[in-house]
């Protein structure tokens, strides 16, 4: 594909074209690997005791919006206690904002045993330089540069933004740019989602990987964003129901989706550390 703007790649017609273009980047970037993390969620309203039986997580991520920083550290401090070495992550930046001081919450979640903040939405954060710079200062990571809220006229805009972010702030380890909130009234098609994600791959190039949620966009979605772009899957259940059998674990059915798209799949940790088999 001949050199275009990032406007004429959402433009153009021609999806196969912009895939390739977007698999280009990555397989320069990252060759055939293709990293993805088993999550063990625990919202922060309910802190567990312990882990359910066969619980084998690379990340225990504290989700939901804490009501006070009270409940927010009490939770992590209770992943924290059962985690056995497994890092703690949890929250997006835009509910950290909302306890107050960013840089005394995280000073307080980082002590209580989190280590990293999950989500930094570059959409919805104001003043993102400094806030991402206030959370780096108290000791945590922040893991991913990621889009809240469906805009197909700011796509462009949003990818430079987190290019700008990692270019001031540096660190982030992933950027997420399909919207983690779906709309009902407008929902994003398959065609809009592959296209932003080899939009972000070709713009964010100082961000490592590029991720896709599997819970929210599903094994399908997810296996196309590996071929055009994408080279990170967040969130396989960690916790195996065991219905389908050993060949139909969540751990083996990721390992067959990034097989079968020609792919090597490497199992990681929360921090982006490979996990040894």
């Amino acid at each position: 594909m001949e050199a275009v703007t990032p406007q004429q790649l959402l433009e153009t017609p021609n999806l196969v074209e912009v895939g390739v273009a977007g698999d280009d980047v990555r397989r320069r970037m990252h060759g055939a690997k293709t990293t993805f993390v088993r999550v063990f969620e625990m919202h922060v309203d309910a802190p567990l005791s312990s882990l359910p039986h066969g619980t084998q997580p690379g990340e225990i991520r504290v989700i939901g919006t804490p009501s006070t920083l009270d409940a927010a550290v009490t939770a992590v401090r209770a992943a924290a206690a059962i985690a056995s070495g497994t890092p703690v992550t949890g929250f997006s930046v835009a509910d950290i904002q909302k306890l107050g001081d960013v840089a005394h919450t995280t000073a307080a979640l980082r002590d209580a045993g989190l280590a990293a903040i999950a989500q930094f939405p570059i959409d919805v954060v104001e003043n993102a330089t400094s806030v991402a710079r206030d959370v780096r200062e108290s000791g945590l990571a922040i893991l991913a540069i990621t889009v809240q809220h469906p805009d197909d006229d700011a796509r462009v805009r949003l990818c430079e933004r987190a290019r700008e972010l990692q270019d001031a702030v540096g660190g982030f380890k992933a950027f997420a740019p399909l919207p983690r909130t779906l709309s009902i009234t407008k929902p994003t098609t398959g065609y809009d989602d592959v296209k932003t994600v080899s939009l972000a791959r070709i713009v964010v190039t100082n961000v490592p990987s590029i991720q896709v949620d599997w819970q929210l966009y599903g094994p399908k979605m997810a296996q196309v964003a590996l071929t055009v772009g994408a080279d990170d899957v967040d969130n396989i259940l960690a916790v195996d129901p065991g219905i389908l059998g050993t060949r139909r674990s969540p751990l083996e059915e990721i390992k067959g989706n990034i097989k079968s798209a020609g792919l090597e799949a490497v199992e990681r940790d929360g921090l982006f550390r490979e996990r040894s088999a």
